[in-house]
Order: C-alpha cells, then structure tokens, then sequence
C-alpha cells in the first residue's frame, strides 16, 4: 500500500493532518472511503487505548484496493482554540461535517480516485452523521454506518448514564445518578427552548444545550428516510455502548423493505469491532486495554459490498 500525508481543509482556520491510503500499483481509478469519527476527541487513527480502528481500516481496505482518508478530529488537533472561540458556538457541523465534506472533495479531485465511487464509513457519532454529512455536501455513492444510531444522542447519552448507573456501586453509582438527574433536567423540553437559550446553557468541556438541539433537528431518522443511497449498517453484537436490540434494531425499523440497505451483525465483536473481553460498561476503559484488530472477515464485508455499488 501507498500512504500519502496529506492536509484536510489545508486553507481554513483549521487544517487538520490526515493520511490518504493507497492500494499498490494502480492501474486506473479506484473506489475510496473517508472515515468518520465516534464522539470526543480523536487522531486519525481514531485511537483508543491500544485499539486503532481506522487505521486497521484504511490499510486493510488499501489491499482491496479501495483508497482512504483519515485525519485528524478538529477537536482533537483545536479542543481548546474551539471552546476559547468566542464568536462561535460549536456544533457537530463544525466538530465534524465540514471536516468530512472537505475530505471528500479532497478525494474527489485527485485522478487516482474514482469520483462516482467515493463512500463514507462513520463511526459511532459518525455513523449517526452520516446521513446528514451526505446530504450538506458529501455526496456520496454509498453509507457506511459502523456501530451508529438513529437515536437522539441526547436519548443516548441518558440511557448510557442509566447503564452505567446500574453496573456500579457505592459513591460512583451516587455521583452518576447526579449526573443523570442534572443532565435529565436539562434535556427536558430541549426542542422548546430558543436557539438562544440553548446556546446560553452550557454544560461542560464548552459544549451547551445548543449542540444536542442542532444535531437533533432534523433529526437521524429525517435523514435516513430522505435518502434513497445504498447503505452497509454494521453492528457488534457485544456492543455495549451501541446495542444491538436497540439502536441496530432501530435502523431495523426505520429502514425496513429497503432492498439497497445491508445489515451486518458480528458475534462477539464489541463497539470497535474487534473481539470483546468484557460484557458491561462498567469495563469500558480496560475494554480497549489489549491490543486488537479488526479482523479480515469485517474488512472483507466492506470492500465487498462497496464494490457491488454500481
């Protein structure tokens, strides 16, 4: 494979280092992918503890011969210089999509590239924003949904507080079960608030209210129901930060007859689809603690099904 530095949005206010990943020898204009990040901040690999998901990715899609971008999350490379921003109320729009349709259009002008075969890969948060990176401008061939939701993530964020509350004990099951009150306060009646009040409201590390009801309105689901793209949604069974009876089968529902919508469900593959070693979220920071890899079998089923796009 061929990997190439490259720079994501190289004239804004924020250029973010990236990697385009090339198969070897090409001959003519092959498919591409930009991956999408999950929430929080992160490189490009998207790194967490000794796991790299998108670099594991981008290199095992280069042997299918299918290209890719990954780079740096602008929160993870301008965290600080966002919050410290006073002229601007960060949202997801420029956390990541304006990021991600930069990539594209990045993959779109080179000639190594085919540019009706350009797809993006989200994962978690970035397979939520799919849909929607879609539709503002990426213009994609093809989604690519990795261990998403069509939730609110507001709904999300509650039900992962209510999760974790119930696996712990003692003074850290008190200090979340505040955290799920105060953020339970604050979520009620978010799509009646004024994009004032909302964006007056914080609620810590610089984002407010405003975040939630900017990504909340239109909503995942609007999205999904005015696309009419092909679309992979993949899903580890051992997920428990995604579920698979939940927001999986949610897309389920929603995308139901859909004879252009693949569903993949990997057994004993936990949110960042290499095998799991814990069952609760209780264990999410040792979760990540061993070094693994996404397998051949999950990389395969990628490349394969782009490849069926015509």
């Amino acid at each position: 494979m061929i990997c190439e530095n490259i720079v994501v949005g190289k004239d804004t206010k924020y250029p973010l280092k990236g990697i385009l990943t090339l198969p070897d020898n090409i001959t003519e204009p092959v498919p591409a992918v930009v991956l999408v990040h999950g929430s929080g901040s992160s490189n490009m690999d998207e790194k967490v503890g000794k796991i790299t998901p998108f670099k594991d990715l981008a290199e095992g899609l280069a042997k299918q011969g299918i290209a890719c971008v990954r780079y740096n999350k602008r929160s993870f490379s301008y965290g600080f210089k966002m919050v410290m921003d006073k002229k601007n109320i960060v949202t997801v729009k420029e956390e990541t999509i304006d990021d991600a349709i930069m990539a594209a259009n990045l993959l779109k002008n080179d000639s190594r590239i085919d540019t009706s075969k350009v797809f993006i890969i989200g994962h978690s948060m970035g397979g939520m924003l799919a849909p929607r990176i879609d539709a503002e401008g990426g213009n994609f061939r093809g989604l690519i949904m990795m261990a998403g939701s069509p939730l609110p993530m507001e709904k999300i964020m509650l039900i992962q507080l209510e999760e974790q509350m119930s696996e712990m004990k003692g003074l850290t099951k008190k200090i979340i079960s505040k955290q799920l009150d105060k953020f339970t306060a604050l979520f009620e009646g978010l799509y009646e608030l004024t994009d004032e009040a909302a964006k007056a409201t914080k609620i810590g590390n610089g984002v407010t209210l405003y975040y939630f009801k900017e990504m909340g309105q239109p909503s995942v689901e609007d999205y999904l129901n005015k696309t009419d793209k092909p679309m992979l949604i993949m899903q580890g069974e051992k997920d428990f930060q995604v579920r698979a009876d939940r927001d999986y089968a949610a897309y389920q529902k929603i995308l139901v007859g859909r004879s252009n919508v693949t569903f993949k469900l990997y057994p004993g593959l936990n949110h960042a689809f290499v095998p799991a070693t814990y069952e609760d979220i209780s264990m999410a920071k040792k979760e990540y603690s061993i070094e693994k890899h996404i397998g051949d079998d999950v990389i395969s089923d990628i490349a394969n099904w782009i490849k069926s796009i015509n």
